[in-house]
């Protein structure tokens, strides 16, 4: 759909004349606890929101940062440059994935210049906002437009950033569960042949640059299209169909776990075991389809929220799962059938009214 530190907490001990001293004393268990503190990284799974703008009600860009402020909305992704959006992110200290949209990859690709100019204008230009990650695409497939294009305009984008002194700010992609096949279960999960061809030389290039690869998941299709039960599928517990891999042993409670593992599967598959898994947009709708409802995407979305910033998933537990809930707004611009008119109903917030839709902490 264009359509979101393992914890090490070492314990030490101190001898003193052959007595074993425990953090015995007020102070010592003070700073025992900094110390414990200091060693949990509570930065790595906050959750963040996408900022979608397909509608014509969407406030404009300042009051959607001072919602994100308001909100303690640590992480913002949005779709492609919007100077309004950009000037309002300045001195906000929201960190920002940025994306270059599908339909600039060829021009991109097929000059240097055109990168550093993009670069220049769109990142260089606010050296106050926290660019974290450059998504060089969203979803694309191969066969498509600009398609055979991406890996070079990564590449391109990558260079422009380093010439510009931004070697910080990590330049990915951003693919979807369609990339995948098999993925049940996750153990046997791979990339379709012919995203496999068209990704491989991507994963090289996250490989060698140690950039993580963003995927979007959505575990509301696998329940719109019967695949798993609702309880599932919002990460409740005691679902019937919580299962154990026969490959691993490793056993799995809820579906968004299970699709996380089947691209790890999927990565050591195509020599991409060492890379990192952004998960760069996942929601649930409030009305439009199956399910598609106030309560469940409240479900959804607290649950989510608790499972990544905390458990990891069976294939890398303990380590928080860094997401983007997709979306801030209902977008109302976005072209549908009767048979999708949920697309238009992925908003938190309604942008009318700016008032949350139901209970959510994101902090």
């Amino acid at each position: 759909m264009v359509r979101f530190k393992h914890i090490k907490i070492k314990y030490y001990f101190m001898k003193m004349s052959g007595v074993r001293m425990l953090a015995s004393s007020p102070m010592l268990l003070f700073l025992l606890s900094l110390l414990m503190a200091y060693n949990f990284d509570t930065t790595a799974g906050q959750i963040g929101v996408c900022f979608g703008q397909m509608g014509n009600n969407i406030p404009n860009p300042s009051e959607v940062v001072a919602m994100f402020k308001q909100y303690s909305i640590p992480r913002m992704r949005m779709y492609g440059p919007n100077p309004d959006a950009l000037n309002a992110l300045r001195g906000s200290n929201i960190e920002f994935i940025l994306d270059v949209p599908n339909g600039d990859l060829k021009r991109l690709a097929d000059s240097q210049a055109e990168a550093n100019t993009w670069v220049r204008d769109n990142v260089q230009k606010y050296n106050d906002v926290r660019f974290k990650y450059i998504s060089v695409g969203n979803e694309v497939k191969p066969g498509e437009p600009g398609a055979a294009a991406l890996i070079q305009a990564m590449q391109n984008i990558d260079r422009a950033l380093s010439a510009a002194g931004l070697s910080n700010i990590k330049v990915s992609t951003t693919t979807f569960m369609g990339a995948f096949a098999d993925t049940y279960p996750p153990s046997r999960g791979r990339f379709k042949d012919e995203y496999r061809n068209f990704l491989q030389p991507v994963i090289g290039f996250l490989v060698n640059k140690r950039s993580p690869l963003l995927v979007n998941i959505y575990t509301y299709f696998g329940y719109m299209n019967r695949d798993v039960s609702l309880q599932f599928a919002l990460l409740q517990p005691n679902s019937n169909n919580e299962f154990t891999d026969p490959n691993n042993q490793l056993r799995y409670l809820n579906f968004f776990d299970a699709n996380l593992d089947s691209v790890y599967a999927a990565l050591e598959k195509s020599g991409g075991g060492s890379l990192d898994v952004v998960v760069s947009e996942s929601g649930w709708p409030t009305q439009g389809g199956p399910g598609a409802s106030v309560p469940n995407a409240e479900a959804y979305v607290n649950n989510l929220r608790l499972h990544v910033n905390k458990n990891g998933s069976p294939k890398r537990p303990g380590k928080a799962i860094e997401t983007y809930i997709f979306a801030m707004f209902d977008e109302n611009g976005k072209q549908t059938s009767p048979n999708d008119e949920y697309e238009k109903y992925w908003g938190m917030f309604s942008p009318t009214t700016r008032q949350l839709k139901y209970g959510v902490k994101f902090n």
